[in-house]
């Protein structure tokens, strides 16, 4: 990979300040992130995973919860069925099933394996809902969001060499011709 690990930074950065601009990121706010280091170094998804990649996309979303106080998801691959790191506070908030595994880089993937090593309280769940979704190198985050996603264009199309799809979620609407979709003022 020739480009710049500055440049990766500068790129998530952009795409983080999007997704904030359109969903909020706040301490209610779960993002799920799905990344393929080699997609990102140019390379075939799962075939060379790197630590300096994960290291540089880790800080820059590390920055951003320390901003924002979101809670950050980060997806294994296939190897251990797509499981999510995450914080235990946030397992135990979210009600989500912790499972018996700890991500390596053949196993899980250089990302997760590195976001385990570095986060307070780590655990391993199944499954999750989140609001809002990074997808870099096409690592099929749809199953970790909540039932209704929205994609979101972004000017930054690609991280490193990895395509990126950005999502944000919204609540159902339910009903039919006679449901209201906006709050009503209370005395209605």
């Amino acid at each position: 990979m020739d480009l710049p690990i500055k440049t990766i930074q500068e790129q998530l950065n952009q795409l983080l300040d999007d997704l904030d601009a359109a969903y909020p990121l706040t301490e209610d706010t779960l993002l799920v992130i799905g990344t393929s280091t080699s997609e990102v170094a140019g390379h075939h998804i799962g075939t060379n995973g790197s630590n300096e990649i994960a290291e540089a996309i880790y800080q820059v979303l590390a920055k951003k919860k320390e901003k924002t106080g979101m809670k950050l998801a980060f997806q294994c691959c296939e190897h251990l069925n797509r499981a999510l790191v995450v914080e235990k506070e946030t397992a135990r908030n979210d009600r989500a099933e912790v499972v018996a595994a700890v991500p390596i880089r053949k196993a899980g993937g250089a990302m997760a394996a590195y976001a385990y090593r570095k986060m307070n309280n780590p655990v391993l769940v199944e499954a999750i809902q989140a609001d809002v979704g990074i997808d870099i190198g096409n690592t099929l985050i749809g199953m970790h969001l909540k039932k209704v996603a929205v994609p979101l264009r972004s000017e930054v199309k690609k991280l490193g060499e990895a395509h990126v799809t950005l999502a944000f979620t919204r609540p159902k609407l339910i009903g039919g011709m006679r449901a209201v979709y906006e709050k009503l003022q209370e005395h209605e």
